[in-house]
């Protein structure tokens, strides 16, 4: 079996019939949301996107459905700022659909999870989106007032966060340039659809991007995973790395590739299946300190190699995995199998870095335009928050507030200047 029909099998084991991808699907999402009722909110860019967009509207009214309002709701901006969270959630409670149809990447579908949210419990509740940030909130609101989700169907655009499958809702507050985090089961789309193709009407960085991304979320959640649940964290991170790291640089010489589309488009998927098992750390914690200089998945692109060497003495199994797959790929020549510890951390964080490089992708948050201290110090507070606790609690190697400062501050120095060197181990 290679590695596309890997990923469909594992895909497909998970999420079965409530999910429809492929090449050429884009017209299944009509019947998908007739499940749920008539009156359908559609969230979607009318403008790079319209095409998608209409053929969205058109496959629902063949399957009887009609536009809650007789509007499209617009899109969300990157990153899901909160501000369009209040507007899309304005946009439901005027037009109580039966269900709402977010089209576009992850910011879009996040922006609508999170709206959702709050026009079935603003009343209730509180309108305050801060309330809902952190694990479990929704749920146990909605437990609390015996209220339900409207149901949301996630048509995905872009090989990016894998948000049409999974349970987080990435918030940014762009006053102070920090995303949040909503984790909880209750925000999950009902149904979703990605037909892969789809994403060549998106600019190719995002694709990169993405290709970044499902590379941080496999690997993260290996490097973290125990018991019951590290064998298919195996399995996920060997196929989704493989994919990008074979298809990623064809796109990039050629973007219209439909079946290196459809690669880093099931990788993505495989990075969502993931982060359902376990938990991001490291990398994802800073990454939400860098929404105004780069993408997120660019983000912990750059800063997964430096976080290998900090873990390298507690996930030596899972780097020589990792490492055996960027070396058959041809990003180095080191002898994997028979390094250790910090050497086996620092020879995988050079192929990765050297993959970086084979996609035109920055690998120091020196190369990120409009980097500077103050992300670094942005970073640390942000670590030392509670709601993102978790990303500490989840590293392999965990931390508590007060080691931010002395261990993680090297981290990000050496991300900074690509000196593996610096980096402090605990």
């Amino acid at each position: 079996m290679d590695q596309i029909q890997r990923a469909y099998a594992l895909l497909q084991d998970w999420k079965g019939s409530s999910y429809v991808h492929g090449l050429g699907v884009l017209d299944q999402v009509g019947a998908l949301a007739a499940q749920y009722g008539k009156r359908v909110l559609v969230v979607g860019n009318t403008t790079y996107l319209k095409p998608v967009t209409e053929a969205v509207v058109a496959s629902l009214g063949k399957a009887g459905c009609t536009l809650a309002g007789s509007v499209i709701g617009p899109d969300a901006k990157p990153n899901a700022p909160r501000e369009d969270v209040y507007r899309l959630e304005t946009y439901i409670l005027h037009t109580k659909p039966d269900c709402v149809v977010a089209v576009g990447g992850g910011s879009t579908i996040d922006a609508c999870k999170c709206a959702i949210a709050l026009a079935v419990l603003g009343e209730q509740v509180t309108p305050e989106v801060d309330h809902y940030f952190g694990t479990g909130a929704v749920s146990e609101a909605l437990k609390q007032t015996g209220l339900s989700m409207i149901p949301l169907v996630a048509v995905q655009t872009s090989a990016s966060s894998g948000a049409h499958l999974t349970k987080y809702s990435n918030i940014t507050d762009p006053v102070i340039g920090q995303k949040k985090l909503i984790v909880d089961m209750a925000v999950v789309p009902t149904s979703s659809l990605f037909d892969y193709s789809v994403t060549a009407s998106m600019p190719l960085s995002v694709t990169i991007d993405g290709a970044l991304d499902a590379i941080a979320h496999t690997f993260e959640v290996f490097c973290g995973a125990k018991g019951e649940t590290y064998a298919k964290a195996q399995e996920l991170a060997e196929c989704a790395i493989s994919l990008c790291a074979e298809y990623a640089k064809v796109l990039v010489s050629d973007p219209t590739n439909s079946k290196a589309r459809e690669a880093i488009g099931l990788a993505t998927d495989l990075g969502g299946y993931a982060i359902m098992i376990g938990g991001t750390s490291g990398a994802h914690l800073t990454s939400f300190s860098l929404v105004d200089v780069t993408g997120h998945g660019t983000a912990c692109g750059i800063m997964n190699p430096y976080y290998a060497v900090f873990f390298s003495k507690a996930i030596e199994a899972q780097l020589k995995v990792v490492g055996k797959v960027f070396r058959t790929y041809g990003y180095t020549e080191e002898q994997i199998e028979k390094l250790e510890g910090r050497a086996l951390g620092e020879a995988v964080a050079k192929a990765m870095i050297a993959y970086g490089k084979s996609i035109n992708a920055p690998t120091t948050l020196s190369e990120l335009k409009g980097f500077g201290e103050a992300h670094i110090q942005r970073a640390l507070s942000a670590a030392k928050d509670p709601q993102l606790s978790m990303k500490l609690k989840n590293m392999p190697v965990p931390m508590e507030s007060k080691d931010v400062d002395v261990y993680m501050e090297k981290i990000l120095r050496s991300a900074q200047t690509g000196d593996l060197s610096l980096i402090k181990e605990m």
